[in-house]
């Protein structure tokens, strides 16, 4: 008799309950996304977890490194000229404000 070799799994199941108001407001944002609900709940853990998982990355650099990076910080900050441009324009319900 063949000895069948144990496939590996590509998808493990995961089960929640939900209030339906949670499934509602779930629905809602994975239809403005065209997305299942499965794969919306999906990419959001994802995304939750890599974040939680990046607040606890250490960053390492060599002393030069980190002196370099210091001084950068301790530079005076130049704004680009496109930020300027964009923070000196009207505010979209500011145009055509005939109260002004």
């Amino acid at each position: 008799m063949a000895t069948r070799r144990a496939r590996k799994k590509k998808e493990h199941p995961l089960s929640m309950r939900l209030p339906e108001a949670d499934i509602a407001i779930i629905d809602r944002a994975a239809s403005v996304r065209g997305r299942s609900r499965t794969d919306f709940v999906r990419e959001a853990a994802v995304r939750a977890a890599e974040e939680v998982l990046m607040e606890r990355v250490l960053v390492r650099m060599s002393p030069s490194g980190f002196n370099a990076f210091v001084k950068a910080l301790a530079e005076p900050a130049i704004a680009p000229p496109e930020m300027l441009d964009l923070l000196g324009r009207p505010a979209p319900w500011e145009v055509g404000d005939s109260r002004k």
